[in-house]
């Protein structure tokens, strides 16, 4: 295939999952010999984009303002001025800047290729992300969801590409592995114990299901296991008063000591190697889920709300951690039967980052070879 350029559009590069798929396919993009252009308002993980041989253009194309469209213009002039051969919309606003820049454009245009990323609520606004010449969707979860909501999609435009891991850094690890596992108590002693450890990772907000996390623990110690939780990722200084009301609930129900909820850790391969059971119990169905092939892959089982794309994979790569969404006390029996009897690790982890790369590259190529 001849030398690319593709221009990525997204809010910003801070953290999250967009974003490091953004970094993914600009790394795969450079390494095939492609140039890789992304337009964001800049983030922490610019440097990161910058370090892979990546282009940045900082403009502000995600902020929720009418005042946003003024940058319609300088992106038309982008794609024009590098000779764009793709335009990837990862989110819904730059989409649409991205897509009115190219309706105005003279003679040959680059393709518009657009990816799901999540289960936007259904309306005008979020449309434009089924309006790509080629839809990228993260998981069939999200296929389905397309369709059913925007029934004018055209199905032959959809590519289901789910996301993938770097298998190297989420290496198989044998359980229990008590060294991991003393070397986080040491900063964080609730965690200590002989008795199993639970993992809820993810961001401090109440779709995490953090609440149904307590609950669970509370009954397993209950039951006389010694149970303990870690929630890494849940302390953030903007939601102190969530925080707190984890932390209250926590004290009354006696489960305090415990239980840690910490900032997010840069070693999340070692805390999955560390704990017991990972726990997926989003109260929002997930576009993919991550965190559940992250897990299996290190080695660590995984119970979960079975809806989204956590059902999807835990129905394909580990089906009895799978739970009917919000049934308490289905939760509590299945954690404690994994637990007392984990189930074999899954074989094989087919949702890789190399597979995830070449996908979105071959999308590419059969745009241009059109």
């Amino acid at each position: 295939m001849r030398r690319l350029t593709v221009v990525q559009l997204l809010p910003a590069l801070d953290a999250g999952g967009v974003e490091r798929s953004t970094l993914e396919i600009a790394e795969a993009l450079v390494g095939d010999g492609h140039r890789a252009i992304v337009v964001s308002k800049g983030g922490r993980m610019l440097p990161r984009l910058q370090a892979i041989g990546a282009e940045h253009v900082a403009l502000d194309i995600g902020h929720k303002s009418p005042w946003t469209f003024r940058h319609v213009p300088a992106l038309r002039r982008l794609f024009s001025e590098v000779n764009a051969d793709i335009v990837h919309a990862r989110s819904r606003l730059p989409a649409w800047l991205g897509w009115r820049a190219l309706q105005g454009m003279r003679g040959p245009r680059p393709s518009f290729v657009t990816t799901a990323h999540g289960l936007n609520s259904p309306s005008r606004y979020s449309a434009i992300m089924a309006r790509g010449e080629r839809v990228i969707c993260v998981s069939n979860v999200v296929s389905e969801y397309l369709l059913r909501h925007y029934p004018h999609t055209d199905p032959q435009h959809l590519r289901v590409i789910p996301r993938g891991i770097d298998l190297a850094c989420f290496p198989r690890v044998a359980m229990p592995d008590r060294a991991m596992r003393t070397r986080f108590s040491i900063d964080h002693p609730q965690l200590g114990g002989d008795g199993p450890l639970l993992l809820l990772p993810g961001r401090g907000t109440r779709l995490k299901g953090h609440a149904d996390a307590l609950d669970l623990l509370g009954a397993l110690r209950a039951g006389g296991m010694d149970a303990r939780l870690w929630m890494p990722g849940a302390l953030d200084p903007e939601r102190a008063a969530y925080i707190d009301e984890l932390q209250a609930r926590a004290r009354g129900s006696g489960i305090a000591n415990a239980l840690a909820i910490t900032a997010p850790t840069d070693a999340i391969a070692d805390a999955y190697a560390a704990c017991d059971m990972v726990l997926q119990l989003s109260r929002k169905p997930e576009a993919f889920g991550r965190t559940v092939i992250e897990a299996l892959a290190v080695g660590r089982p995984v119970v979960g709300w079975a809806h989204g794309g956590v059902g999807e994979l835990l129905a394909q790569l580990q089906p009895e951690g799978a739970v009917v969404p919000f049934e308490m006390d289905a939760l509590c029996q299945r954690a404690h039967e994994l637990l007392v009897h984990p189930p074999l690790p899954a074989s094989t982890i087919p949702y890789t980052l190399q597979a995830m790369q070449q996908a979105t590259l071959d999308v590419y190529r059969e745009l241009i070879e059109r």
